[in-house]
């Protein structure tokens, strides 16, 4: 009798401790969640900095665009500038004046 009286108190204890113990697994599973959670910070840092750097590298794409547009636009007038007007009349006379010279 009293080998299944101290049975029975063990297999209670055992069943308590079973009950109200934490798992070794939880704190295997909570290490590994962990693990990921700090892999994907690292992550999503890392994709931060990437299109930090894709907006620099555009802002000085569109600075280097409004560059060559002035360039272009001193270059057109400077050209321009140059050329008679197609209809002034000094340009005309001078044509008129060759046709009608025999």
């Amino acid at each position: 009798m009293r080998k299944i009286i101290a049975l029975s108190a063990l297999l209670a204890l055992g069943a308590l401790g079973m009950a109200c113990g934490e798992a070794a697994t939880n704190n295997a599973s909570n290490a590994n969640a962990n693990r990921a959670n700090a892999t994907n910070s690292i992550a999503n840092a890392m994709n931060s900095a990437a299109n930090a750097a894709n907006t620099a590298a555009n802002t000085m794409a569109n600075a280097a665009n409004h560059v060559a547009n002035a360039a272009n636009t001193v270059a057109n007038a400077a050209s321009n500038a140059t050329k008679p007007a197609a209809n002034s009349t000094t340009s005309n006379s001078a044509a008129n004046s060759n046709a009608n010279h025999k």
